[in-house]
């Protein structure tokens, strides 16, 4: 009830995407408004209506969050959008972008509408009088018809001037169920009633619209954590403060300890230790020094340094997770297309039901007329699916927002339910388990080869390739002083290493796997590449013509928190699987050590996908990655959790869950929030749908009356709103149940 005012009502805080049947054609252009009065799919319907009888227009998005309308057309103006919403008392201002960006909320939508409370005072004091005169007096004394005029003008103008706009354009939405009702209850003489429901759906609005605006502000908070000022150094070399969203990349900005960090960038001098929880969800401090990344929002806790800036403040880190947020909450959940659906349904009969029990008992069973249309229209008020449809959107919303609290990036809240049923969580080694910086431990000339002159060639290999293997040979040459050579016709081999030519000869650096394919293995190999790798360690050899002429082992070390990661996972009763290219001896060396329950090496992308789509079918399958060879893993899997996302534009963009920093503890996180989110989901259900089952039977016993109905609708909105906004409050606990 409350702010929302359909048969769905759902203040649905959410973005409805274009469907592939309204996306515009190439030639579409895009309109942007902010609807102060758009809060829940009653006004969504509306303009959907409206505006979709306008030739022209390819296609509408809804963020009623934010209050976003977005508008694809081809019209040649836009003055026929802006009378058809004019039509239907929706206030738009035309707006630069969806983000809500400081520059383009004005102050009084940032800080939530005012409430003018004096109408709504003068008309509660006009409803009360008219009960006590009515009680005082035994009946409807001209006093009491008075007093509720008054009430009701006072306090439901506004309802009926929705009320009248909703049936005009054929959509039974809550004004128009409550204005039925309360003309209804005048006509048949029930004035004070009449007077006091229309002040209690009053009431319950302003109340239901402060809840509601906390789940606006969880996410509007987050651009309170990039200050608008700047202190950047001029092209004369002074300091001055200017407009964050002014300054360009390459800039050379200053901060002072205790300041926020207003644009994402790179240290150029100085060092100091940076809280980047705002961002990451990291709950210590981090160190930074010249060369290293810090984040838009961040806290600069000790020393003063300059940094150059690397994006603009509408594309920094804090500007995509606030877009990602927005554009989450467009992605219903299965439980809140069903109550959308449910809800769809259920007013319209509701409805019918309403006119049976006014008509059929006086012309069937020769009842009297005005108790019957008394209970029809207790019948209209309980029609309101309000609480029912408004329990989803604000949960989802609030398990969106307090994800975000903890560095867990979640893209829409089909993922956010899903979570809860996770029985499988598949992982790459490097870079997840472990952290992806291997040194290179063991080196071995093979045959007659020069130990020098292997050195060299594997060197100039490794130094054009990023794998993290290659990274480790190349730097233990250069801490060697070994300069690497000239290559021609180098080629990345996914899952097996590189080749390129070095003066006249081609050379390949790889794996176990590459060798085998070259057919270069012989016995003697075996048996040293076997040792090695039972150390837990990865080979890579340098290979010619001739066969295999040097053998570089490294190893990498396990991620701190990996194991208390998985132990989480196995309380929580998720299983894992480790899936990586690297030998078998040493991802099982690895996953023995973090507790992993299954293992499998020497996989290709596409072993990878395999495995995977096998998974799936024994029930809901995770992949966490952060490599391009995970990218078909990952799009397969039901979630994608990318790691380390944090200034990182695809990571963000594609993955289904993005974890801000290399913190796997992040999952298990992620799982018992969306356990957490599930059982809200379903509390309010019950609640809901309780509270209405219990009223429906009341008024066919006859002990239900009017505003018994609204005082319930409205408790039962505020109840699932507190209840989903408890999301918000603490973190999930380690025993969340599935």
């Amino acid at each position: 009830m409350g702010a929302c005012n359909s048969r769905e009502c759902g203040c649905d805080a959410s973005t409805t995407r274009p469907t592939a049947q309204t996306l515009a054609g190439p030639a579409a252009t895009t309109a942007i408004y902010r609807i102060e009065n758009m809060d829940c799919p009653a006004e969504e319907a509306l303009i959907r209506q409206k505006l979709g009888a306008i030739e022209g227009v390819a296609g509408l998005g809804f963020n009623l969050l934010q209050r976003v309308l977005t508008v694809e057309h081809t019209l040649p103006s836009l003055a026929p959008i802006e009378q058809a919403l004019a039509a239907i008392d929706m206030r738009a201002t035309q707006i630069d972008g969806p983000s809500v960006r400081a520059e383009s909320v004005p102050a009084k939508v940032a800080a939530g509408q005012a409430t003018n409370w004096w109408p709504l005072a003068i008309s509660g004091v006009a409803a009360l009088l008219a009960e006590l005169v009515y009680w005082l007096n035994g009946g409807n004394h001209w006093v009491v018809i008075a007093l509720s005029i008054v009430a009701i003008a006072t306090g439901g103008l506004t309802t009926y001037r929705k009320g009248w706009i909703a049936l005009r354009n054929r959509n039974l939405n809550m004004n128009a169920l409550m204005s039925i009702a309360v003309t209804g209850a005048m006509a048949i003489g029930h004035w004070p009633e009449a007077a006091m429901v229309m002040v209690l759906f009053a009431l319950a609005e302003v109340i239901e619209a402060r809840s509601l605006d906390r789940a606006r502000k969880a996410i509007r908070g987050l651009l309170d954590l990039a200050p608008e000022r700047a202190t950047v150094q001029q092209p004369d070399g002074r300091w001055a403060e200017v407009d964050a969203g002014a300054v360009p990349v390459g800039s050379r900005v200053r901060v002072k300890p205790g300041e926020r960090i207003a644009l994402d960038g790179k240290i150029l001098e100085g060092r100091s230790t940076v809280n980047q929880a705002p961002i990451t969800g990291e709950s210590l401090p981090i160190e930074k020094a010249e060369g290293d990344a810090v984040f838009a929002g961040a806290i600069n806790e000790s020393s003063s340094f300059e940094y150059a800036v690397t994006a603009i403040a509408t594309q920094s880190t804090l500007a995509r997770i606030i877009h990602a947020v927005e554009s989450a909450q467009g992605s219903r959940a299965p439980t809140q297309r069903f109550v959308d659906e449910f809800a769809r349904w259920y007013t319209p009969t509701v409805f019918v039901l309403a006119i049976a029990v006014a008509a059929v008992p006086p012309l069937v069973f020769a009842a009297a007329w005005l108790p019957s249309i008394y209970t029809a229209l207790v019948l209209l008020v309980i029609a309101c699916p309000c609480a029912l449809v408004i329990s989803t959107p604000v949960t989802i919303v609030s398990g969106l927002a307090a994800a975000a609290r903890h560095g867990i990036l979640i893209k829409g809240g089909v993922y956010l339910e899903k979570g809860r049923k996770l029985q499988w969580l598949a992982l790459d080694k490097t870079g997840t388990i472990t952290h992806g910086r291997p040194v290179q431990t063991d080196f071995l000339a093979w045959g007659d080869a020069s130990p020098e002159e292997s050195r060299v060639l594997a060197a100039s290999l490794a130094a054009r390739s990023d794998h993290p293997v290659s990274r480790a040979v190349a730097l233990a040459a250069h801490a060697d002083g070994i300069v690497p050579r000239d290559v021609t016709g180098f080629e990345a081999l996914p899952g097996r290493g590189v080749l390129g030519r070095i003066g006249a000869t081609t050379f390949h650096l790889g794996n176990h796997r590459l060798v085998e394919e070259l057919g270069v293995c012989g016995p003697d190999l075996e048996a040293r590449l076997a040792a090695l790798e039972g150390q837990g360690k990865s080979v890579v050899m340098l290979v010619n013509s001739t066969g295999v002429r040097a053998l570089f082992a490294v190893a990498d070390t396990i991620r701190d928190g990996s194991r208390q990661a998985i132990a989480e996972l196995h309380e929580l009763g998720v299983r894992t699987t480790m899936l990586t290219g690297d030998n078998p001896h040493t991802a099982a060396a690895i996953a023995a050590v973090a507790g992993i329950d299954r293992v499998q090496g020497n996989l290709l992308p596409e072993d990878k996908l395999r495995e995977i789509e096998q998974l799936a079918r024994e029930g809901v399958t995770g992949m966490v990655g952060d490599g391009i060879n995970d990218a078909p893993a990952l799009a397969r899997a039901d979630i994608g959790f990318a790691m380390g996302a944090a200034g990182t534009d695809t990571a963000i963009e594609t993955a289904d869950v993005a974890l801000m920093d290399d913190d796997l503890c992040k999952v298990p996180t992620f799982v018992r929030l969306s356990r957490r989110t599930g059982a809200i989901l379903k509390q309010n259900i019950a609640l809901a749908l309780g509270i209405k089952a219990v009223f429906l039977g009341l008024t066919f016993i006859g002990h239900a009356t009017m505003w018994m109905a609204v005082f319930a609708d409205m408790g039962a909105s505020l109840l699932v709103v507190g209840n989903g906004l408890r999301l918000l409050r603490g973190a999930p606990t380690v025993d969340a149940k599935p």
